[in-house]
């Protein structure tokens, strides 16, 4: 049976980054990518529920959908296509989505809702250092999923993929990593708008905090891929019981 393969992203359907992965997976099987019309960098886990949202084909193949990198997997995994997907993967993501930025990133959320809807999900992420291997991180991914259909794991699979910017022969490994933790965000960027309005720009990244060894964080200063299983409870269960006695006095 031809293996299924689903693509999305957070940069939108034009990103370099999603062509190369493309490139690498069609290897593998029939690969459909559902992308967002426009870089919706940020966007988290937002469904879009206030307006009715389209999806297009480029001349390339590739849909595109006026709306969040959630939305392209839900449209597409709940009615789209016209086959459930074997496997989703999201990226190539062209930064890095370790810690702190799991929350925020789309392209870990085109993932989670992969995840949600029960199907096998990968979110990768190239380390930007300006070098643009995104080759390298497309060769990851395919070893990836290579290894998820000769061996799946045997429960939900939710990963969370970081590749160093550096030639594929260069990396050293594959490290199984837990997410580190990043200072708090810079200060905003004030400006003025050309009516003499103040606008803001939000700062950038707090700098690593919490990047011992078998962080993310490590890994990748190491040259090694991370890869961080996630999942989806927030329950903080180990406070459950003083909630409980709070809410008792």
């Amino acid at each position: 049976m031809t293996l299924r393969i689903l693509l999305s992203n957070d940069d939108g359907y034009f990103a370099p980054g999603i062509e190369a992965l493309a490139r690498a997976l069609s290897a593998l099987g029939t690969v459909t990518v559902v992308a967002p019309e426009r870089d919706r960098s940020g966007a988290s886990n937002s469904l879009t529920l206030d307006r009715p949202l389209t999806v297009r084909k480029a001349s390339n193949g590739f849909h595109y959908v006026n709306g969040t990198p959630t939305d392209c997997v839900h449209l597409a995994v709940t009615g789209l296509l016209g086959a459930l997907p074997d496997v989703i993967v999201s990226g190539i993501n062209h930064g890095a989505n370790m810690g702190d930025d799991t929350i925020y990133s789309g392209t870990v959320a085109a993932a989670t809702e992969g995840f949600l809807l029960g199907i096998p999900s990968i979110a990768i992420s190239l380390v930007a250092a300006g070098n643009d291997h995104f080759t390298t991180a497309a060769e990851v991914a395919k070893a990836l999923v290579e290894r998820h259909t000769r061996q799946s794991l045997n429960e939900p699979v939710l990963l969370n993929v970081n590749v160093p910017d550096v030639p594929h022969a260069d990396l050293r490994g594959m490290e199984v990593t837990r997410l580190g933790k990043r200072h708090k965000a810079e200060p905003v960027v004030k400006a003025t708008n050309p009516r003499g309005e103040p606008i803001y720009w939000v700062g950038a990244a707090g700098s690593a905090q919490d990047a011992g060894e078998g962080t993310d964080f490590y890994a990748v200063s190491q040259r090694r891929v991370s890869i961080t299983p996630l999942q989806v409870d927030l329950t903080r269960v180990q406070q459950m019981d003083a909630v409980r006695q709070w809410l008792k006095s």
